[in-house]
């Protein structure tokens, strides 16, 4: 409890969490949540993790067609994104991420603890949902990834530039890389523009600390994906410029996995569910087929 006349703890953007929905992570940082919930009982549970500088909210399309569906759907902005605490895109470890996310599940299952909970990440958000699910594989139905960071990008790895990132970050950890270019987002125009006015992404660059925990994130899923065995089913587009095809290819044909699956977006950039409005609406029934085909079939007698 505060104090008794303290100040009460305030968003970034300066609205007292009293008046906002969050969870307190490990760390004391306040983190701000959404929730979609279906009119009536819900049949599972969904998780979704968004990606780096940007938050929660550009997932309202996703979360009301699986509400549709009678799914209750939650989450969050990652420490240091959106309305969450933290220094802007500053962790000390990328395990706070998925620290935090299996935080929010817990509680959400706590609440509902006869559901299937399932995973919906996106770029980061999709290399958090990887790594929270290999610390639990059996607590997952299933995990859907929209272009994961599961390879950094050739260029942005070569020898030289991970040796000079290592030396920068014992000297300059803050030095910002340079931002992420929205014209790799989405193909269609109106869905860039809403990204470039959006006040709460982050536009002040990728720091060399944020970036080599990015470079361990990856490591760490390389190391994972042989003992991978919970559903999954992966979205990429093979022009995506933010993180490469390659690695979900990888992640495809490496892991353990008896129920997995790929769809491969021809011409397709990095948001995809923000991309084409075909592109988008395929994604959109994608996710939903794919979780409601993993229901208990329990669930699905008790809601028809």
């Amino acid at each position: 409890m505060p104090e008794p006349g303290a100040a009460p703890r305030r968003s970034p953007q300066g609205v007292p969490y009293t008046d906002l929905p969050h969870i307190v992570n490990a760390d004391g940082l306040h983190l701000f949540c959404r929730y979609w919930e279906p009119a009536g009982p819900p049949r599972a549970l969904v998780f979704v993790a968004h990606g780096a500088a940007e938050h929660c909210g550009p997932y309202d399309e996703i979360a009301q067609r699986l509400k549709e569906l009678s799914l209750l759907v939650f989450a969050h902005d990652h420490v240091g994104h959106g309305q969450s605490e933290g220094d802007r895109m500053i962790i000390k470890d990328f395990q706070v991420y998925v620290r935090d996310s299996l935080q929010h599940i817990d509680l959400m299952k706590s609440r509902h603890p006869e559901l299937p909970v399932f995973i919906v990440g996106h770029s980061m958000g999709g290399a958090i949902s990887i790594l929270t699910a290999c610390e639990r594989p059996e607590d997952f139905s299933g995990v859907v990834l929209i272009a994961p960071m599961v390879q950094m990008s050739p260029e942005s790895v070569t020898p030289f530039k991970v040796f000079m990132a290592k030396l920068l970050n014992h000297m300059l950890p803050s030095l910002p890389l340079g931002a992420i270019d929205s014209k790799w987002i989405s193909r269609d125009k109106k869905q860039v523009e809403a990204y470039d006015s959006d006040e709460l992404i982050f536009r002040g660059g990728v720091r060399v600390s944020f970036g080599m925990q990015m470079m361990a994130a990856v490591a760490r899923i390389e190391r994972e994906i042989p003992s991978i065995s919970w559903p999954f089913l992966l979205l990429h587009g093979d022009q995506d410029k933010l993180c490469d095809i390659r690695g979900s290819k990888t992640m495809f044909e490496n892991a353990s996995s008896s129920d997995k699956k790929i769809k491969v977006y021809e011409g397709g950039y990095h948001a995809l569910h923000h991309d084409l409005p075909e592109v988008a609406e395929s994604v959109l029934k994608e996710v939903n087929g794919w979780i409601t085909e993993r229901l208990p079939v329990a669930t699905l007698q008790q809601n028809s």
